[in-house]
C-alpha cells in the first residue's frame, strides 16, 4: 500500500460507458491525508443505486466509474492527526466521504442531508480528483466517514447494513417509530425491504409485507417473520386493511401509484419514500388531509446512526440475508438485482478475487 508520502496505484471494476458493463481499470489515490484512513478493501455490497449510476440512470454519470457504496475493510494505514482507527482495524465506508462541516445540517450530525455531501464515487473530491468506490483493492478515506465494525459482526454481514441497514433504521429512529407495539407496513420485498422486517421486528413491531402478488409471502412470513401479508392487488385485502398502519416504509424504486397504500395508514401515519424514482409520484389531497397524514422521505442515515445499527444488529443478533460473489461476476450479479433475481443482498468478497493483478492493463491515462 506504500507510505504516508506516496500515492497508491489501486485497481477498481470500472464503467467506462452507460453500457453499465464494468471491467478492470487501473488508478491512483491520494496521499494520506493527516486525518484519512488508508482501507484495504475487503467486502462491498451490491446496491440498485449501482445500476443507476453505472448506467446514468440519473443524468448525471462520469466515467471511467468505479461503483461500490457499501464498503468494509482493514486499516492498514492512519495520518497522523487520526484518533479513532489504527492498522489491523476493521472498518466500514457509507455513502457520502465529505461534507461542508458548515451548513446546518453537518452541525446537526445529519451530515447525509448536506447540500455540499461528496459521494463515495461518482464525484469529486476536495482535491479535485474524481471519487471511486468500493468495487476496488482500497480506498483513502477521511476519519469522519468511517465506522468500526463491531465485534461480533462478520466483515461481509456487516456491508448491507450501510445502506439498507441505516436507511431503514434512520426514518424510525427520526420520526419516532421505535416503541414497541407499533404496526408498521413494508413495501417490496428486496435488499431494502427484507432489513425493513428484520429491524421493525427486533423493535416489536407488527410488521406486514405489501407486495404486487403473493410470490413472496412464504418468504415474508416463514423466513423473515413477518406477521402479515397483504397483495396490492387484491382489493378486498386492501380494503380489508384500510386504517390499521402506524406507518409504511416504501422501498420501491420504480413508478407506483401512492393512493392504494395510503389507504392503508391511520390518522397520523406516515408514508416514508426511499426508492430513488425519476418521475413524478401524484394522489389527491384528501388521502392525506382526511387522515393527517404524511408523506415524507429519508435518505440513508447519519455517521451517528450507522455506528447505532451496527451495533443494534450485533445487540438484536441480525444479519443481512446475503450472496457472497467474486468480483468477476459482477457483471452477472448486476443483471441479477436488476431483475429483482436476488434473495436478498449480493455481497462482492473483494480482498478474494485478486483484482490487484487484472487481466487486462487498462489504466486511467489510457481512458482519459
Amino acid at each position: 500500500m506504500g507510505s504516508v508520502a506516496s500515492e497508491r496505484t489501486v485497481v477498481g471494476w470500472a464503467a467506462r460507458d452507460a453500457s453499465g458493463h464494468l471491467s478492470p481499470y487501473t488508478y491512483t489515490l491520494r496521499k494520506t491525508g493527516p486525518e484519512d484512513v488508508a482501507v484495504k478493501v475487503l467486502y462491498c455490497g451490491i446496491c440498485h443505486t449501482d445500476i443507476h449510476q453505472a448506467k446514468n440512470e440519473l443524468g448525471a454519470s462520469k466515467y471511467p466509474m468505479v461503483p461500490g457504496h457499501e464498503v468494509v475493510g482493514e486499516v492498514v494505514e492512519v495520518g497522523p492527526e487520526v484518533t479513532k482507527y489504527r492498522a489491523g482495524d476493521v472498518v466500514s465506508v457509507g455513502v457520502i466521504v465529505g461534507c461542508c462541516r458548515e451548513c446546518r445540517p453537518c452541525k446537526a450530525n445529519v451530515e447525509q442531508y448536506c447540500n455540499k455531501k461528496i459521494w463515495s464515487y461518482n464525484d469529486v473530491y476536495t482535491d479535485g480528483r474524481p471519487t471511486q468506490g468500493g468495487f476496488s483493492s482500497a480506498m483513502i478515506v477521511d476519519q469522519k466517514f468511517v465506522v468500526k465494525v463491531p465485534a461480533g459482526l462478520a466483515p461481509e454481514q456487516a456491508a448491507p447494513l450501510l445502506c439498507a441497514g441505516v436507511t431503514v433504521y434512520s426514518p424510525l429512529k427520526h420520526f419516532g417509530l421505535m416503541a414497541p407495539g407499533l404496526r408498521g407496513g413494508i413495501l417490496g420485498l428486496g435488499g431494502v425491504g427484507h432489513m425493513g422486517v428484520k429491524v421493525a421486528k427486533s423493535m416489536g413491531h407488527h410488521v406486514t409485507v405489501i407486495s404486487s402478488s403473493g410470490k413472496k409471502r412464504t418468504e415474508a412470513m416463514e423466513h423473515l417473520g413477518a406477521d402479515a401479508y397483504l397483495v396490492s392487488s387484491d382489493a378486498d385485502q386492501m380494503a380489508a386493511a384500510a386504517d390499521s398502519l402506524d406507518y409504511i416504509i416504501d422501498t420501491i424504486p420504480v413508478h407506483h401509484p401512492l393512493e392504494t397504500y395510503l389507504a392503508l395508514l391511520k390518522l397520523d401515519g406516515k408514508h416514508i419514500l426511499m426508492g430513488v424514482i425519476g418521475q413524478p409520484l401524484s394522489f389527491v389531497t384528501p388521502m392525506v388531509m382526511l387522515g393527517r397524514k404524511s408523506i415524507t422521505g429519508s435518505f440513508i442515515g447519519s455517521m451517528d446512526e450507522t455506528e447505532e445499527v451496527l451495533q443494534f444488529c450485533v445487540d438484536k443478533g441480525l444479519t443481512s440475508q446475503i450472496e457472497v460473489v467474486k468480483m468477476d461476476y459482477v457483471n452477472q450479479a448486476l443483471e441479477r438485482l436488476e431483475r429483482n433475481d436476488v434473495r436478498y443482498r449480493l455481497v462482492v468478497d473483494v480482498a478474494g478475487s485478486n483484482i490487484e493483478t487484472p487481466p487486462d492493463r487498462s489504466t486511467a491515462s489510457d481512458l482519459a
